[in-house]
């Protein structure tokens, strides 16, 4: 059935633009939102079907969905809650296994993951049986370019160490260096600890660590890194803390402090992800967000990423993609703008025109 657009073409593009923005919405809040910056997994099981909605509803799912984090307090970067969130149940390890098999690529690092929980349940069963167990170092370094699922695997092990107890809440909170380090002598110790509070039964995800290494005498990174290797062994039963970055600088950082470098003996590296493997990225977006491609949509499509990622630094892998989305989305609906009428069809596919439009896009607009 088609839909009538009366008025003028701005007042036609406006709502057109509504249209988008609101499936967007959906997207983005029951998929994006509600699993960090996980865009190339499963979407949530409780998450709706943003194929049964329509662009009225949408807006009243997001609002109906309660369940979705507290952006300001999983990062760490804004006020802290007035009181910790309550412990979620415990998931089951077999959905969760299965859940981390359903992210596209990162094989090395699933087979990782899949090492720490059969050790874990091993331990625990010689615990059980009353025998000696071995105290496992559970904090790890994440290596790998921007946008090769660091922080979604962080989220998802929170959750795996929560299921098998060894964590009292299995939730994250991410931070930076600017959520650690303070600017005047004596507050980083006491800003890193109020983070590191606020992580107590979960995982604390430190972002770009490497950054903490500060060159001059003025710099409070090292305050912060000793905060964080006495939380380390204080809390040592119900906290993980995760440092990610980039491979040498993260390497570099570890072995700066003999603290560090004791504590941190896990290393997880996240590849870069191939063109074939971003291409099933963007492809699972589109079903995520009732999106159709054509068929030499989807070949232009390919041949784009192919030509932005011949530097994945510099693309961002997953992020890259996304971006790509984002722009040839617009396209889409720049392109509906100009149409009398318009379909339900109409609004879910994407054509080859809208990719050749953003292939046709500065370079600068693309990063």
């Amino acid at each position: 059935m088609a839909l009538q657009l009366g008025g003028s073409a701005g007042d036609r593009k406006d709502r057109i633009i509504q249209q988008q923005l609101e499936l967007i919405r959906t997207l983005t809040a029951n998929n994006i939102s509600r699993m960090g910056s996980d865009f190339w997994g499963p979407a949530p099981p409780s998450a709706p079907d943003p194929s049964k909605l329509t662009p009225a509803g949408a807006a009243d799912a997001v609002k109906k969905d309660s369940s979705a984090p507290n952006t300001a307090a999983s990062t760490g970067n804004g006020p802290a809650a007035e009181t910790a969130p309550e412990a979620p149940p415990k998931e089951d390890i077999t959905e969760l296994k299965t859940e981390l098999e359903q992210y596209i690529g990162l094989d090395a690092v699933k087979q990782e993951v899949n090492n720490l929980i059969n050790m874990a349940q091993i331990e625990q069963k010689r615990r059980e049986a009353d025998l000696p167990c071995t105290d496992m170092s559970l904090h790890m370094v994440f290596s790998g370019n921007p946008g090769t699922g660091k922080t979604t695997i962080a989220r998802i092990m929170a959750r795996i160490y929560h299921s098998l107890g060894i964590l009292s809440r299995g939730h994250l909170v991410e931070v930076d260096r600017s959520g650690l380090v303070a600017g005047y002598v004596g507050q980083t110790a006491a800003k890193t600890s109020k983070v590191i509070e606020k992580a107590l039964g979960g995982v604390l995800f430190i972002d770009e660590a490497y950054a903490l290494n500060g060159k001059s005498e003025n710099d409070f990174g090292q305050e912060a890194i000793d905060t964080l290797l006495k939380a380390m062994e204080d809390h040592r039963d119900d906290l993980v803390i995760i440092v990610a970055g980039y491979d040498g600088l993260m390497e570099t950082f570890v072995h700066s402090n003999p603290g560090l470098e004791s504590r941190f003996n896990r290393y997880l590296h996240f590849d870069d992800y191939s063109v074939e493997e971003l291409v099933r990225i963007f492809e699972l977006q589109c079903k995520k967000g009732c999106y159709k491609l054509d068929e030499d949509a989807r070949k232009a499509v390919r041949l784009l990423i192919a030509e932005k990622n011949t530097a994945p630094v510099s693309f961002g892998n997953a992020r890259g993609v996304r971006n790509l989305f984002e722009q040839i989305l617009t396209a889409q609906c720049n392109r509906l703008a100009a149409l009398e009428t318009l379909s339900r069809e109409d609004l879910m596919r994407l054509t080859c025109a809208d990719v050749e439009t953003v292939r046709a896009l500065p370079e600068k607009k693309l990063v």
